[in-house]
């Protein structure tokens, strides 16, 4: 993508409508005229870059609300900076009407005005004709990218709002006052309009990225093939689907928002759509990524191998598997994720970790919930234990020998060594023979020393850290890799999940979750449960109980993704999990007695019926009165 766009927004008329009849003002060259936007192809292709730049910044750890916002992330408890971040006070509950935090309908408070994003997307499609020197083929191109952005600024909206005005074209500066007020519409007719936009634009698109270097993020069909599956789930979760909660969501027409009824068909329409992305996505070359071991892999053993081959297909540059990356801030996620190698004041910061209530969905190395392996302790999990003997031998790419650690980290999945790293872990990367030990008790190389630098809950998101980046011992290079927005992964456990409801358990749906465990190196998901206490052994044979199995699949595999965040409000499952205590090991330990005790760092959270759609700031329900707030605001 073009860097350093200069763009500016110029808001030249105000209508007493929730969002303003403004139109975006291009400066190119220091002139700003709506003519001086179309007269040119580079003049139009700023502007074209701008409908890009409404986009949520994924890669960001405090701005996308599927970071901190939810139950995988935490932040460093003593700084205050970022402890009164917006996704921080997302995540304790303290949304509020008045003055929304992350507002994405006004833009404020770390939220972009989508609607004006919007706008500016009917503005460009408007216009992008009178391009005197445009080729035609490069025009469709646009075309149907910006058709796509503005599909997605769509379910973005409709993702954290629920029913949202449906923006087909501009409203006339010239028009009435009440031709203005606009109203919300309900959610199967947002998302018909949605999938309708996405399949008029599929046809024009870029079949697969070229140049991944100038053209990592652009739209492809792959990707809006993904995202009409994503948002046919949606509409087919429970949330969307007979949901009785907002049976009473009605606006000033009486229109209902939401439909209270289960459709059986909105499953069968999610997995039509998915199984379509998967082909379209495998035709145009995406795959399960193959990890390529540097030329000192001879040294490596099976389980770090098996850790690498993890860990690329989210943080390896340009790989196969990514269906839409984004580049945008992964550096700065980094330094809140890496540990200290280094003295304090170098790149990284170690302030955003993983939660232990996280750290406990991940399987024992059976493929089993830790609550379900009757060969794992679980009522000692937090007890401590001496890395000797056969402990040793078995976690010897794992955890440093004749070090004492808590049993909660003996024993468990490679997802859970390859995405996590603890205290006395090892943590290693390609360009290393011999691993780090992180010592992460109170005054060690990469505990608490200062307020500033430390992670608080003992977890470090191992995960989003490159392997190939460069440590030493006063520095750390981050790597700007391509953030997953979508993979194939991703779409391989929609679609079981969407197999899954409409007819229950069946050798295909058993296929697409096994394709995942396989590559995680657990057992496959019949042959795991055959090992289960007696109470689960028929899990995968029932829908509800495969239902489960899935939720946790997705729950692993796509952890720290910003996955989860959204995955738990469709299931209607937010409430079970954004209400527990945020848990961690006590980081003031300066011994393994004093550390390996449980802290509450986050109690009391709060999260009701009233969180799962986020709240209309009230001055914009005051200028249009046929807006109607969200249940419980």
């Amino acid at each position: 993508m073009k860097k350093n766009i200069k763009i500016f927004i110029a808001a030249i008329f105000a209508a007493l409508t929730f969002f303003r009849c403004d139109y975006l003002d291009v400066v190119p060259e220091g002139t700003a005229t709506m003519d001086n936007a179309f007269s040119t192809r580079i003049n139009a292709e700023k502007f074209f870059f701008s409908c890009y730049s409404y986009l949520p910044a994924f890669a960001n750890v405090f701005t996308n609300p599927g970071y901190v916002g939810g139950d995988e992330f935490f932040w460093n408890i003593d700084n205050s900076g970022i402890h009164e971040r917006s996704g921080s006070k997302i995540a304790r509950g303290q949304q509020t009407p008045n003055d929304p935090i992350q507002n994405y309908w006004d833009g404020a408070r770390d939220g972009k005005n989508l609607f004006i994003g919007l706008r500016d997307c009917n503005i460009f499609l408007e216009n992008i004709h009178k391009v005197p020197d445009l080729e035609e083929y490069e025009m469709k191109y646009w075309i149907s990218e910006v058709k796509i952005v503005k599909a997605y600024l769509h379910f973005f909206l409709m993702q954290l709002y629920g029913p949202i005005p449906i923006i087909k074209e501009n409203i006339a500066i010239t028009a009435a006052p009440a031709d203005t007020r606009v109203y919300r519409e309900p959610v199967d007719s947002v998302t018909n309009y949605i999938v309708s936009l996405i399949d008029e634009a599929y046809p024009t698109l870029m079949e697969y990225i070229e140049d991944p270097t100038i053209q990592l993020g652009r739209l492809t069909q792959p990707i809006a093939a993904a995202l009409k599956a994503k948002v046919l789930v949606w509409a087919a979760s429970p949330f969307n689907n007979g949901n009785p909660d907002y049976a009473d969501f009605v606006d000033n027409r009486g229109i209902h928002l939401y439909s209270t009824s289960f459709d059986p068909k909105k499953w069968e329409r999610a997995a039509e759509a998915i199984k379509s992305a998967i082909d379209i996505a495998e035709y145009a070359g995406h795959k399960f990524h193959v990890y390529t071991p540097p030329g000192n892999a001879a040294n490596f053993s099976p389980q770090r191998l098996l850790e690498y081959k993890l860990r690329s297909p989210i943080t390896e540059r340009f790989n196969d598997e990514i269906i839409w990356g984004s580049t945008n801030q992964t550096d700065e996620t980094q330094r809140y994720c890496c540990p200290q190698f280094y003295d304090e004041g170098a790149a990284s910061v170690s302030e955003v970790c993983a939660t232990l209530n996280i750290a406990e969905q991940f399987y024992t190395q059976n493929g089993l919930p830790i609550t379900e392996d009757p060969n794992w302790d679980y009522g000692s999990r937090y007890e401590t234990q001496k890395v000797e003997g056969a402990l040793a031998t078995w976690h010897s790419s794992y955890i440093a020998a004749n070090e004492i650690t808590a049993k909660m980290n003996f024993y468990r999945e490679p997802r859970f060594y390859a995405f996590l790293s603890f205290d006395r872990a090892l943590f290693a990367t390609n360009q290393t023979i011999n691993p780090i030990i992180i010592k992460n008790r109170s005054a060690e190389a990469q505990g608490y020393k200062v307020q500033s630098y430390h992670i608080s809950t003992g977890y470090y998101v191992k995960k989003l850290i490159p392997l190939d980046i460069a440590t030493g011992p006063s520095y750390s290079t981050p790597k700007r890799y391509s953030f997953p927005v979508i993979r194939l992964a991703d779409l391989y456990l929609l679609y079981a999940e969407a197999l899954n409801e409409v007819s229950g358990p069946s050798e295909t749906v058993y296929a697409y979750i096994d394709t995942i465990r396989k590559r995680a190196g657990i057992p496959l998901v019949r042959e795991a449960y055959a090992n289960a206490a007696d109470v689960y052994k028929n899990k995968p044979y029932t829908q509800e109980g495969l239902r489960d199995i899935i939720k946790r699949e997705r729950t692993i595999e796509l952890s720290f993704e910003c996955q989860r965040f959204w995955d738990i409000r469709r299931w209607k499952d937010a409430a079970q999990y954004l209400t527990e205590p945020i848990r961690g090991w006590n980081y003031q330990g300066t011994s393994d007695l004093s550390y390996y005790n449980i802290i509450t760092y986050l109690d009391n959270r709060t999260y009701n019926l009233k969180h799962h759609l986020w709240p209309i700031k009230i001055s914009s329900l005051i200028i249009n009165s046929n807006l109607v707030q969200n249940p419980g605001w």
